[in-house]
């Protein structure tokens, strides 16, 4: 009988042998290696070795009597059931021959005395790509010696029947006594001097398989995987890596409050490891350089085209050598089954209670329960929203029951986040006090269909759900492209059918992810002490402040032109009004007071102000590096309310001054078509611009004399994109770009709302239509039947 087999006498093909874990493992030290790819070694005792062991100690039959009849539905007989199964296993004996042989390959790998190791479990179901198992059974890290080695594997044998393993099974269908377990003992990598964490070789949320989306935080990588910590979340662009471009096209810093590092001591019977807080210098630190969140994604795209799916990824940064290893891999279990899922909508909106990371893109109205720890998981209901710190491995048997979760740490890696996608729940993690904040026995909305920010709101909000459709769409006759605001959204926006982006909005990232004033930016530190503060607070992890305005801008535009990869992502250029700039985190020190801001100081007019001069270079950068040193050349640039052919002139040479000179690597500069002189004169214009996206919201109130921020009833009543006046105008710039043999495009409003203007502009010859996400399907159902 074969007790045990070293790491590098397993592949993939002996899952029934020593665990899915331990399997992929040994596929990866056996097979992997060559590519670059570190895995610390090991070896693993088998599943004859497991089922000996009951067979030895008389258990397997006994076992069997107490689960047979079991309701893993009932809480309390769930746990006096794993509690007395563990205690028979943790109270029996290794048959002689099982520890030697332990013993001997102990010693092969510990050969100067002083190794420490992690124990793992591995289960022969586990890891299959409908299931997952994740953290069903234990781990235990920092184990040192032979006798804590055979502790600690006993222990491991215990946990097949966890609470949570044995509910879990039972769900998934798996008979008990099919299962077997197998340990691992693998080096520890000391993580505890450098940064761990859990990466995906797609979006978790979306499931867009072009990114690599990777977690980290200081100290060994449990804290992350339990949501003990909010870690620090990048997302790596798989084209730009495989073209050595530069591939980071989001990064956001976690709080990283406390991390789990070794003990220097340690006692018989206790934990080796401890929790410690995190010093602020290096809370406002990421824990991974450039450098190595590309190692990282490099790794999973090997790790995912040696095993041909999407994977999910432990790893580990070795504080003592500097090296990254991998941990574990197995199946990502949720997105990458490809199920047909309801698309939510919010209609009604409320008061937000909180906030935090977003899990499952789904909509749950429920009764909150604070759940302070696992003791008073009894008072969670069916439809309950649950509100804890964070979540573990035992709560799953309860967690089905829930119509969403809360917690107050954790990530979108943590246990409580890949549970609720599994379990097809909602989930706001990470909001930081929700427990303090939420009342016990209140009504609240969580909704997690806002991109990043999970909300929850007071109250029971009515949503709509409609299921995604997977129908195939005809020819529209025009190419139907997207507005694309929320860079969060891109991801899921670009799995819909789509001809590109025709309008993504660089005021919209300025608001969302910078929110400071670009003057404001530029004048740092040379400001009041609260808005100093203000600024010091949200440039955490960047060198200073005008480094963290570019890169988070480009982040932002590079993740919308990933999305859509290779297809054209047109970026227009900023256009916030001085009212909205106002708004912005020291808006109030740069912005005059204009008596109507639509009419004001805005587009061209503004890139072209001397006090406007560097924060518009500043946009010039992040666009630069966008294209060039990321290598998304099928970003355009769009130029937005350019009022006169002097303007024109000015901002192209300015654009090229700036290093987006029109034409070099295939850069297309597109004019947004809104003013009247515009299409007045529209021949001049386009000697200066590969084509027009027409505007027709600003078209409209300019033409009409209406200001469409009004608000007057009477007003509203007459903005109407149809009328025959701005038709005229329309009508005028399409047929000029037609005639120069140039791009013409629509990016406002107008056939979003009204299927007739959309018809109108086909048969006018348009080139596409721009829409609001949620009318492209209906619009271009409209005009592939349109003859």
């Amino acid at each position: 009988m074969k007790y045990i087999l070293p790491f590098n006498k397993v592949r993939m093909s002996d899952v029934e042998v020593v665990g899915g874990k331990n399997a992929s493992l040994g596929e990866m030290i056996t097979q992997l290696s060559s590519s670059g790819v570190r895995v610390p070694d090991g070896f693993a005792t088998t599943a004859e070795a497991f089922r000996d062991f009951l067979e030895y100690n008389d258990l397997d039959k006994k076992i069997n009597d107490i689960l047979k009849d079991l309701n893993a539905d009932n809480v309390d007989d769930l746990a006096k059931a794993g509690a007395k199964i563990r205690e028979m296993v943790e109270n029996a004996n290794f048959r002689p021959e099982f520890e030697n042989e332990i013993k001997e390959y102990y010693e092969k790998l510990d050969i100067d005395g002083k190794g420490t190791f992690a124990v793992r479990s591995s289960a022969t179901a586990e890891d299959l790509p409908d299931a997952s198992f994740a953290g069903q059974q234990e781990t235990f890290l920092n184990v040192a010696g032979l006798n804590d080695v055979l502790d600690k594997i006993k222990l491991v044998f215990a946990s097949l029947y966890n609470d949570r393993a044995i509910s879990y099974r039972v769900h998934k269908g798996f008979s008990h006594s099919n299962v077997a377990l197998s340990a691992g003992v693998q080096r520890m990598v000391r993580s505890d001097k450098g940064s761990s964490g859990v990466m995906f070789s797609l979006d978790t949320e979306s499931g867009f398989k072009g990114v690599v989306f990777i977690t980290s935080s200081y100290g060994l990588g449990e804290c992350v995987v339990q949501g003990a910590v909010n870690p620090d979340e990048f997302y790596v662009f798989k084209e730009s890596l495989n073209n050595d471009n530069k591939a980071i096209i989001s990064k956001k810093i976690g709080s990283k409050l406390i991390k789990m590092e070794f003990k220097d001591e340690r006692k018989k019977g206790e934990n080796a490891v401890k929790v410690v807080e995190v010093p602020k210098q290096l809370q406002d630190k990421f824990s991974l350089n450039d450098e190595q969140i590309e190692e990282l994604a490099r790794y999973a795209m090997i790790i995912e085209k040696h095993y041909q799916r999407p994977m999910d990824i432990e790893w580990g940064l070795d504080g003592v050598d500097g090296k990254i290893y991998i941990l574990q891999a197995r199946p990502e279990t949720v997105k990458s089954q490809g199920k047909k899922e309801l698309n939510y909508k919010l209609i009604d909106d409320g008061k937000i209670l909180i906030t935090g990371r977003a899990i499952g893109q789904k909509i749950s109205v429920g009764t909150v329960k604070i759940i302070k720890d696992i003791s008073e998981i009894n008072r969670v209901n069916a439809g309950d929203v649950i509100v804890t710190d964070m979540t573990d491995p035992n709560w799953e048997p309860v967690m089905k029951k829930a119509a969403a979760i809360v917690t107050n740490r954790g990530g979108r890696t943590c246990h409580a986040a890949i549970i609720a996608r599994e379990l097809g729940i909602g989930a706001v993690v990470g909001t930081g006090n929700g427990t303090d904040i939420l009342k016990d026995g209140e009504i609240v909305s969580v909704s997690c269909v806002h991109g990043d920010e999970g909300r929850v709101y007071e109250g029971a909000l009515k949503f709509e759900t409609v299921e995604q459709s997977d129908e195939k769409l005809g020819d529209a006759g025009v190419k139907i492209m997207m507005n694309v605001g929320n860079p969060a959204l891109a991801f899921k926006f670009s799995q819909m059918p789509n001809d590109g982006v025709g309008l993504a909005r660089l005021e919209f990232i300025i608001n969302n992810h910078i929110g400071i004033h670009p003057n404001a930016i530029l004048d740092y530190p040379n400001v009041n002490d609260d808005l100093k503060l203000k600024i010091e607070n949200a440039i955490k992890g960047y060198d200073n402040a005008r480094v963290f305005f570019v890169n988070k801008l480009a982040e932002g535009v590079s993740t919308i032109a990933a999305a859509f990869y290779p297809k054209p992502v047109i970026i227009r250029l900023s256009d916030f009004k001085t009212n909205e700039y106002r708004k912005l985190i020291g808006g109030e020190f740069y912005e005059a007071n204009e008596e109507n801001p639509m009419l004001g100081f805005r587009g061209a007019s503004r890139y072209l102000a001397p006090n406007f001069a560097e924060c518009f270079k500043m946009e010039c950068e992040a666009l630069k590096i966008a294209r060039d040193e990321m290598g998304l050349n099928n970003i355009e640039i769009m130029v937005p309310f350019v009022r006169t052919i002097s303007q024109a002139s000015s901002v192209i040479n300015l654009l090229s001054k700036n290093g987006l000179k029109r034409g070099v690597n295939g850069l297309r500069v597109i004019m947004m078509c809104e003013v009247p002189s515009n299409a007045i004169l529209c021949d001049e214009f386009l000697e200066f611009f590969d084509g027009f996206s027409i505007g027709s919201n600003d078209m409209t109130q300019l033409t009409l004399g209406l200001d469409r921020d009004s608000g007057m009833d009477i007003l509203v009543a007459d903005f109407d994109e149809r009328d025959e006046a701005v038709l005229f105008m329309l009508e005028r710039a399409i047929k000029a770009c037609k005639k120069a043999n140039k791009y013409v495009g629509i990016c406002g409003q107008g056939p979003s709302d009204h299927i007739d203007l959309a018809v109108w502009l086909k048969r006018q010859g348009i080139v596409s239509m721009s829409l609001n996400p949620d009318s492209v399907i209906t619009t271009w159902k409209r005009l592939e039947n349109l003859k």
